[in-house]
């Protein structure tokens, strides 16, 4: 096995197959209010960052209450409308074995309820020393999420490898001097990825599993 000490996991398009359902979830948040709802593509390249910063990108013509209005419509959308969360297939397999051989933290642009809420569905919260959400530190790409779980856990960011869907997760990386591995399950495509500083881009949490034990 690799020899790091801890595994970060992203969470949407990394851990769990929730890519679509932001996408819905967005775009249902601006035809309540009658706006033009952003095309998946836009969508797709905010997944990562924290709510408002992707709101601050898609729409930047938005108001603060205009904002404000919309982040409690996704919100009523995540919690009260969409479908429970699914993991990858494959995804409780491999969390269960690298268990063995690393700890397992979760770095996510969701908030801390969202976040909580996903686990319970999961049923995968045992698996995480460490969660961080945007609600404890700053939105992706800045590197406060990982040099907050190396702190609790007593690690350096050197020792600590980042797995994520998107290029927010890769810069985050590299801004907290962390490696990092691109996966093609999510939001950003291959080519999107090949911009961002990556030690190898994977189909999925499989042929992870199949890195870190060579």
């Amino acid at each position: 096995m690799k020899p790091y000490r801890v595994l970060i996991f992203d969470w949407d398009g990394t851990l769990a197959d929730s890519t679509a359902q932001i996408v819905q979830g967005v775009q249902n948040s601006f035809c309540r209010f009658g706006w033009p709802p952003p095309a998946e593509a836009d969508i797709r390249a905010t997944i990562g960052l924290s709510l408002r910063e992707a709101l601050r990108r898609l729409c930047p013509q938005l108001d603060q209450q205009q904002t404000e209005a919309a982040i409690r419509a996704y919100q009523h959308e995540y919690f009260h409308r969409r479908e429970q969360t699914v993991l990858f297939p494959d995804a409780g397999n491999t969390l269960q074995r690298l268990q063995q051989h690393y700890w397992l933290a979760v770095a996510t642009g969701k908030g801390r309820r969202g976040l909580d809420a996903a686990l319970d569905e999961t049923d995968t919260r045992s698996f995480f020393l460490a969660t961080r959400t945007v609600d404890e530190c700053a939105s992706k790409p800045q590197p406060e999420m990982v040099l907050s779980i190396c702190d609790e856990l007593g690690v350096h960011p050197a020792e600590a490898l980042v797995i994520g869907d998107t290029t927010h997760d890769l810069h985050m990386a590299h801004n907290a001097r962390s490696p990092a591995i691109a996966l093609t399950t999510g939001a950003h495509t291959p080519a999107q990825l090949q911009t961002a500083p990556h030690l190898a881009m994977l189909d999925g949490l499989t042929s992870l599993a199949a890195w870190l034990a060579e």
